[in-house]
């Protein structure tokens, strides 16, 4: 085959991920449900995985301090073999079942907790043995496999299985398999975040603005927020120190910011219920990449 042939075979492949993933929508949502309310009684979000399925999980968990301006020890990811695992592949790692387990017990996962398995057969056994002592600890557990028929899928209160088909290389389940994975690991975590008020309309209100790309972002955020232009906006942050939702109160409810502070924090971060409204105008975030 010629490189136009190999890559025109692999994104006809590709194509067919978004429709399995559509078919888990449910499941997903559930999923969901399961982590907003054990977050909000004071529980954590763990991803388990090994090989590809691990480093994406720490992939997603290393996103949400930055874009959602939450803890880090909020949402946590171990990958099968440690964090050498992550540069370099530690195949047997994955075999080993009571190591799985003793990642969970290391990382005192409870009863208020959530632990997601991550595995693209759904029988990799140090997930397993995550998954199995989670559940013996009293966490909810949900597995993301793209085998619906799968140990994982049937160990775990909530199963989300993409089928996604065979790899176009025969066992390489970092092409198919692992976009799929992504691709709920989005939707669960990003989902969960917005369900956590950590967004205004599509806005990242709670982004940290910790470089310049960033401060720009935010300075965008508040000008689109408010219809603001840019530099009343970057004016705004500056009053409010840096703080983009209490820029946003401040700017359209006509507060001082300490007022808004409480605002906020009597709202749980919530901007909507800090503003008393019940409809939040549309916005254009076109601009904001």
């Amino acid at each position: 085959m010629s490189a136009l042939e190999i890559v025109t075979l692999i994104n006809d492949e590709d194509a067919q991920v978004a429709l399995a993933v559509r078919q888990e929508l449910a499941q997903i949502a559930r999923a969901v449900e399961v982590v907003v309310e054990r977050l909000q009684r004071g529980g954590r979000l763990f991803y388990f995985g090994a090989g590809t399925s691990g480093r994406l999980g720490v992939l997603d968990a290393s996103e949400m301090p930055p874009t959602y301006n939450v803890p880090a020890d909020l949402v946590q990811a171990f990958i099968a073999g440690g964090d050498a695992a992550l540069r370099r592949s530690v195949e047997g790692a994955e075999d080993d079942r009571e190591a799985g387990a003793q990642a969970v017990r290391g990382a005192k996962v409870g009863a208020a907790d959530t632990v997601v398995g991550i595995a693209a057969s759904g029988g990799t056994p140090w997930v397993l043995g995550a998954v199995g002592e989670a559940q013996r600890r009293g966490a909810a557990t949900i597995a993301l496999t793209c085998n619906p028929d799968s140990a994982l899928a049937r160990l775990a209160d909530v199963a989300i299985t993409p089928a996604v088909g065979p790899e176009t290389i025969a066992g390489s389940s970092r092409m198919k398999a692992g976009t799929a994975q992504k691709m709920v690991l989005n939707m669960l975590s990003t989902a969960t975040m917005v369900r956590l008020g950590k967004v205004y309309g599509n806005l990242m209100v709670d982004v940290q603005p910790t470089n310049a790309k960033l401060r720009r972002r935010a300075q965008r955020i508040v000008a689109l927020a408010c219809g603001l232009p840019l530099e009343e906006a970057a004016a705004l942050l500056a009053r409010c120190d840096g703080e983009t939702k209490t820029a946003i109160v401040v700017g359209l409810a006509g507060v001082a910011p300490d007022e808004a502070r409480r605002r906020l924090a009597r709202a749980g971060g919530r901007i909507r219920d800090a503003l008393g409204q019940s409809l939040i105008r549309d916005q254009r975030c076109s601009s904001l990449r």
